[in-house]
């Protein structure tokens, strides 16, 4: 049995006694402890409190760590990702430095088709270490759970191959890692004027064997304007259903088509993106039970208005904010990034994005019985800082690496 002691913590922060699903003017609550104490056994959080509290003898663990002057976090929980891919874009990048639009770069053969097409000519044993350099990154800057979907294969043997990558992640890594299948992320040119025959595809042919296997624990489906309709994704979230597979959206990246209302009524865990957000939108999504999930990486990336986070706050909507890493639209997992463009850009309080980016995100994966807080029982996933003069510090320098180190399931990675 294994028990480590972290002990002279500058500012212990995201302490919940009680776990639940933080809404509205909650979100701005980040309970912290100063002066504090850690104690992690087996991996998991013992204890905690103020020094002037500690009654226990240095003899009683195995290992200490000094944290004096430091703050120590819950680890991020980034519940939107596409990380399995096979190679980047940038070339596209500069088709937008020089005016193409993403719709404009889609049509063209580019976009999902052009990660589909190097996707499915990558063997996966090649995929599954290029992921696996990405989840290294990203859990030494702070990531300590992660959503990953599918939906750069676009034929059965290609998303199979990503889910499959999927699997073996979570097997391997320190990471908590939840699996979605995406494979309506867009039509293959094969299926351009025949979109029931992909639908049926999906249906019939991936899903079957993605149960079968036990792939995926969610389905998405990319609802929008030339993708795929509000009718489309009911139709394939109810299949997914069936198999158990839970829908985790993407919607009103583009364009406000009844997105909202339709994962609303498919009682989806959470609603992604939402760019585009009307305010029927906003007022329907904060009388619901759906996390809404906001990337505003992605919108940064693609010059895109940034999403109303502050109106969907004041509003009462449950907000998780994510980095959506993928090669097209937003080539980071830097979640450090991701709170800094939320505080800057959506106008979030430090403390907002903070539980946006533990527990919330940890809703939005329902893994908040294991992660997202300084909760006894729950694993000891941290993050060490620099000495910095608060919190408020994180996002405000934004350009600076203030983490020291990361702990996750005990273990300094």
């Amino acid at each position: 049995m294994s028990s480590i002691l972290i002990k002279n913590i500058k500012l212990l922060a995201g302490i919940r006694e009680d776990n639940f699903l933080l809404r509205g003017k909650q979100l701005a609550k980040l309970t912290t402890i100063k002066d504090a104490f850690l104690i992690v056994q087996d991996g998991l959080i013992a204890a905690y409190g103020k020094m002037d509290d500690f009654v226990y003898r240095n003899s009683d663990f195995s290992w200490q760590v000094e944290a004096i002057g430091q703050t120590v976090l819950p680890a991020w929980c980034d519940s939107h990702t596409h990380i399995v891919f096979a190679d980047s874009r940038e070339e596209e990048f500069i088709d937008k430095i020089k005016g193409l639009s993403y719709a404009e770069i889609a049509a063209r053969g580019g976009g999902i088709l052009n990660s589909a097409k190097r996707l499915n000519a990558t063997p996966e044993n090649e995929l599954f270490n290029l992921a696996c350099d990405r989840l290294d990154e990203i859990s030494k800057q702070g990531t300590g759970a992660i959503e990953i979907k599918s939906g750069y294969g676009l034929s059965t043997e290609g998303e199979l191959k990503m889910l499959r990558v999927i699997k073996r992640l979570k097997e391997k890594s320190l990471v908590s890692v939840k699996a979605t299948f995406l494979g309506a992320h867009t039509y293959p040119v094969e299926y351009k004027d025949n979109h029931q025959g992909y639908i049926d595809l999906i249906i019939n042919e991936m899903l079957p064997v993605i149960a079968q296997e036990k792939l995926a624990d969610y389905i998405d489906v990319f609802c929008e304007t030339g993708f795929f309709s509000t009718e489309e994704t009911e139709k394939i979230c109810q299949a997914g259903r069936h198999y158990g597979l839970k829908p985790k959206l993407h919607v009103n990246q583009l364009n406000s088509i009844g997105g909202i209302a339709t994962g609303i009524k498919l009682d989806a865990i959470s609603l992604d993106h939402l760019e585009i957000m009307t305010d029927e939108d906003v007022d329907i999504l904060a009388k619901s039970p759906v996390i809404g999930t906001l990337l505003p990486t992605a919108a940064f990336f693609l010059r895109m208005p940034v999403q109303p986070a502050r109106k969907m706050i004041d509003a009462g909507c449950t907000i998780a904010i994510a980095s959506d890493y993928n090669p097209g639209s937003s080539p980071s997992g830097n979640m450090n990034f991701v709170i800094a463009m939320s505080c800057i850009q959506m106008k979030m309080l430090p403390e907002e994005a903070i539980n946006a980016a533990t527990i919330n995100g940890a809703y939005a994966m329902e893994l908040h019985n294991e992660v997202g807080s300084i909760t006894i029982g729950k694993k000891a996933n941290f993050i060490f800082t620099k000495p910095i003069p608060s919190l408020a510090y994180l996002p405000y320098s934004f350009g600076t690496n203030l983490i020291d180190k990361v702990m996750l399931k005990g273990n300094f990675i």
